[in-house]
């Protein structure tokens, strides 16, 4: 008996776990390679391409979001019940594509690029991002992630539904700028300062 095609696009091992969010983000990385060449200019306020890795952006300045991974075959439809939706695509030179923290090892679920090297599109989902803005070590977690992936060709990233007021505020900002939320993250400070050089030098940023 053949599959349905509800059966043939059931997603692969998916997972859900806390992630470690610093300074608004955390990562999508190939610990092979870049998983992205240039960085991306779309600026939908969720996700974005950087420093070789793709990031994703948290309302919380530093603290635990939860994460679930959902990888599927095919591109599957958007999830209900989220506020914001992006789409980013991405490679994954080893077929190894992990979410993780800007310094840490891989959180502790299942890998995006199921089908092995290649490139691939990721939809991330958000809710959450406005409960908390710009707090830090909260006592539990109150944001809520869902990356969806398939293997599809490159294509420009995408804004699919833009509700929440955290990303309005960070598509307002011009691409090229920092947002500062913490008076020692400051670049005027020098814990701010030796700070931005850690946190770019975690994504491959020497410059």
């Amino acid at each position: 008996m053949r599959p349905n095609e509800a059966t043939v696009n059931e997603p692969a091992r998916t997972g859900t776990a806390l992630v470690h969010a610093e300074y608004h983000l955390f990562q999508i990385t190939d610990p092979q390679g870049p998983v992205a060449d240039d960085p991306d200019a779309s600026h939908t306020g969720l996700v974005a391409a950087d420093g070789g890795a793709i990031e994703v952006t948290t309302g919380i300045h530093t603290g635990d979001v939860h994460v679930t991974v959902e990888p599927h075959s095919k591109r599957p439809n958007p999830a209900q019940g989220w506020e914001e939706i992006a789409e980013i695509s991405c490679n994954s030179p080893s077929g190894e594509l992990f979410v993780t923290s800007s310094m840490d090892d891989p959180a502790d679920l299942p890998s995006l690029a199921h089908q092995g090297p290649g490139s691939y599109r990721l939809r991330v989902h958000a809710r959450g991002r406005d409960r908390a803005v710009d707090q830090t070590t909260l006592d539990e977690a109150v944001e809520s992630y869902l990356i969806q992936s398939w293997p599809a060709a490159p294509q420009d990233a995408l804004l699919v539904q833009p509700t929440d007021t955290y990303g309005a505020q960070v598509r307002a900002q011009p691409a090229e700028d920092t947002i500062v939320v913490d008076h020692e993250d400051s670049l005027d400070t020098q814990i701010g300062r030796e700070r931005d050089i850690l946190r770019r030098a975690g994504r491959g940023d020497y410059s």
